[in-house]
């Protein structure tokens, strides 16, 4: 019988006999190999054990230590979880089921909506047929055959999915008597499936069409081993402690309302100081660094649009108006009032750069199914800048926006993450453009010193972009800054300059942002810190108590000087036990409480105690703002 020679991950040759699947090499290999293998890679491309190696191939075996395990696992999973509903609920219709960041779901057409009770049985019925270690194995078939197969099951969005795939042939995965489509790869059985949970449920349009059917989508995890999922786990419960939704309504900062509408924020008193504070902050920081501030309108005449690109490639998340026969577009961006400001006189190359900075909100058409608290909104305020400079300028102020972001997430205690977006399938501008502006960015962030990861086709319509993602205290990631570079726009815009040598030229500007969306900002802070903030950044930095009623008088003039210094304080002078006012201002995540008895009038003094118990001596007053500014000053 002939051989092949097949290449190993260490460079080694192995010979094998003609028609060798990969699991056969981890035999050859050795027998604990073979036992642990899951999957394998044949040239760089992800394989089932059963794949058949060729003469010449480089393969390595894959096992649950493998990197690319994870995946394979959790997308093994989803159809173990699609294998029950069918056997548990056989009317119901199967969609699609990914793996995903931190697990899986599937798409489900059933009469009524999953229940809490339902997932358990799934689970249940999961691991059932983990246990019974039922085999899963490829089968190829023609596009007609596969057709014809899911049309006689009633699956009629496989039927579909097929009728829209641009190929003669289709893989299929069979696992006893249930059969998925799917490309692959998958395990070798459902037995290599023993951590996993579903975590929940919820609603999802077919394809994310609002004009499909509502789906039902059943979300869960899965690890290699049970110790990584019951860390998982805690995370998640973790997280569902600091929910921002949860803490917001706790902390009366902010509410929405379905007669306002979908994804528009009401900010109360307590949120709309945390968001001043924030803002305040925003304007000190950009002045410090040579940044002018302005503001431009709501909403700018269609041809404008048009004009940018937005119209043509960003107009299903635009809203629009009209106004004395006009069409308006309500603006999702600020950059075009920034050109227009730079187009309102003639520049010279000495009045460059130019730093335009603006809070500006903006309204952006997202789908129903997406909004999520403050994380995803339809109006919000960015705090968003543009950078008109010379091409020669170009590298020194995206190496100052790095650095303005690396200043800014260091005072908010957040470390992050640098990834390079390029050009995606719909995008404006010529290829030397793009390539100008693609080189920019990676030269900055190569000189910033910091690993950073490309992300193919995700830069904007207009040009390449740094996304930084900050991770927060359960170490999940944030995208929140970035730093687009653009020649496109000052083309369309005909932005120039008077260049040294008498010359109009073009300038070429850099769209940032530093916090992102202040709303989605504010839900990361919420999470972070558990509503914990520190005083700089707390709504109500102290409440002052009474012991009794006898010390309302000292405990007014005490609250008026404190407000006089400029402290965020309130008061609460009830005739209520101490105890129950304390817990209530712990509650309200309040930093300190100022509690005066009988003792701090007759010494004239205040005792601070903070928010986990403990207690600072009696001070004066002044003495107290003095305490409170440094620390106010240690954060900031």
């Amino acid at each position: 019988m002939s051989e092949i020679g097949v290449m190993l991950p260490d460079g080694s040759k192995k010979m094998l006999q003609t028609g060798s699947t990969v699991l056969d090499l981890a035999k050859s290999i050795g027998a604990g190999l073979a036992r642990n293998a899951i999957a394998g890679k044949i040239n760089g491309k992800m394989v089932d054990l059963q794949a058949e190696i060729g003469d010449g191939d480089r393969v390595e075996i894959i096992t649950e230590k493998s990197p690319e395990a994870l995946e394979l696992v959790r997308h093994s999973t989803s159809h173990l979880m699609a294998q029950a509903v069918k056997m548990l609920f056989p009317q119901a219709k199967v969609t699609i089921g990914p793996s995903i960041e931190n697990g899986f779901y599937y798409d489900f057409d059933v009469d009524a909506p999953f229940s809490p009770d339902d997932l358990d049985k799934i689970e249940a019925k999961m691991r059932e047929l983990a246990k019974a270690a039922i085999p899963l194995s490829r089968e190829e078939f023609s596009r007609d055959e596969a057709i014809r197969l899911f049309r006689d099951l009633g699956e009629t969005y496989k039927v579909e999915l097929i009728e829209d795939l641009d190929a003669d042939k289709v893989s299929l995965y069979r696992q006893g008597d249930f059969i998925d489509l799917c490309r692959g790869p998958h395990l070798p059985s459902t037995a290599f499936c023993k951590a996993f949970k579903l975590t929940s449920i919820a609603g999802a349009y077919w394809r994310g069409d609002e004009n499909r059917k509502m789906l039902q989508r059943i979300y869960g995890t899965a690890f290699t081993d049970k110790k990584e999922l019951d860390e998982y786990l805690a995370r998640l419960e973790e997280a569902k402690r600091r929910d921002h939704r949860r803490i917001g309504r706790e902390l009366d900062l902010y509410s929405f309302s379905d007669e306002v509408g979908a994804g528009l924020v009401i900010w109360h008193p307590k949120g709309a100081m945390l968001r001043t504070i924030l803002e305040d902050f925003e304007r000190k920081e950009h002045l410090k660094r040579g940044y002018d501030i302005v503001l431009g309108p709501q909403i700018l005449k269609k041809e404008l649009w048009q004009r940018s690109g937005h119209y043509e490639n960003y107009r299903e998340n635009m809203y629009f108006t009209e106004i004395d026969g006009q069409s308006y577009g309500i603006k999702p961006m600020n950059c075009l009032s920034h050109m227009m400001i730079y187009k309102s006189q003639l520049r010279s190359y000495r009045d460059l750069p130019l730093r335009y900075f603006e809070l500006g909100t903006v309204h952006r058409h997202e789908r129903a199914g997406v909004l999520h608290g403050l994380l995803r909104v339809r109006g919000f305020t960015q705090d968003d800048a543009h950078i008109i400079c010379m091409p020669e300028q170009l590298d020194a102020e995206i190496k100052g926006v790095i650095s303005f972001v690396n200043d800014v997430m260091g005072i908010f205690g957040f470390d992050y993450e640098m990834e390079l977006s390029t050009r995606p399938e719909k995008s404006i501008g010529s290829d030397e453009d793009w390539e100008r502006a693609t080189n920019a960015l990676r030269s900055a962030l190569e000189d910033s010193g910091r690993p950073f990861e490309i992300n193919e086709g995700d830069g904007a319509f207009y040009g390449p972009k740094i996304d930084i993602k900050l991770r927060d205290a359960l170490d999940r990631r944030w995208q929140c800054a970035t730093i687009q570079c653009d020649f496109t726009l000052p083309e369309r815009f005909d932005l120039t300059y008077v260049a040294a040598d008498g010359e109009k030229k073009r300038p070429v500007m850099v769209h940032r942002v530093i916090l992102g969306a202040i709303e989605r900002f504010i839900g990361v802070l919420i999470e972070h810190h558990a509503g914990n903030f520190p005083l700089w950044l707390a709504p109500v930095q102290g409440l002052v108590l009474t012991v009794t009623d006898n010390q309302v008088p000292y405990a007014k003039t005490v609250y008026g000087e404190l407000l006089e210094a400029g402290i965020r304080v309130q008061h609460d002078f009830r005739n209520e036990k101490l105890g129950f006012k304390i817990r209530e201002a712990q509650l309200q995540r309040i930093p300190y409480m100022f509690v005066i008895g009988d003792k701090e009038v007759e010494t004239g003094t205040v005792t601070a105690r903070y928010r986990d118990g403990s207690n600072l001596p009696a001070m004066k007053v002044a003495e107290l703002v003095d305490f409170l500014g440094r620390e106010v000053k240690s954060f900031k």
